[in-house]
């Protein structure tokens, strides 16, 4: 590959944290989905988005501009744990419904934990995550999973999970 380009969907922060900090270890260009113009001369995107509302926050309109003999590689970023098994096909699902088929295939997914301060949310949002968390913490135990875990156990709080070393692999991957 000779060119790359990191480019990064985020809501509140944590995505764009986690781009830039990969920016600085591999030396490459970043820039925001809503900035990203014209990407057909890159080999590979690598794409850094935050897990919202059942998607990737900008990896659809982002990969609608790519080309099929451009390679793509995604990191969510979200507060579950990514290392729950549950969780991750929860992501990977929701991501191969948001792309073509083939960018899935070829892809290489990896996840990354976030943060939440819920004071700097929006109204629209902070009523949405009241509402869900009222919803969810009636759930039975065995029908929580751990991104509805997670959401319980974080509400209403300032957490950061941004984990800078959790990079390498995506580091190593693409070099």
């Amino acid at each position: 590959m000779n060119t790359q380009i990191i480019i990064y969907g985020s809501r509140y922060g944590s995505a764009r944290r986690y781009a830039k900090q990969l920016a600085e270890l591999t030396g490459l260009d970043v820039v925001d989905h809503k900035e990203a113009k014209d990407i057909g001369e890159y080999d590979r995107i690598v794409y850094i988005g935050s897990l919202y509302a059942g998607g990737v926050t900008g990896l659809k309109q982002t990969v609608s501009k790519m080309t099929p003999r451009q390679e793509l590689v995604v990191a969510t970023v979200g507060l579950a744990d990514p290392t729950d098994a549950t969780n991750v096909a929860h992501i990977r699902q929701s991501i191969k419904s948001q792309i073509p088929a083939h960018f899935y295939d070829e892809s290489r997914i990896f996840h990354l934990r976030g943060a939440i301060d819920y004071t700097k949310l929006n109204l629209k949002y902070r009523l949405m995550m009241s509402l869900l968390a009222k919803k969810v913490a009636k759930l039975p135990e065995e029908q929580q999973n751990a991104e509805t875990r997670a959401m319980l156990e974080t509400y209403g709080e300032q957490v950061d999970f941004v984990d800078f070393s959790s990079l390498q692999t995506i580091v190593d991957s693409i070099k």
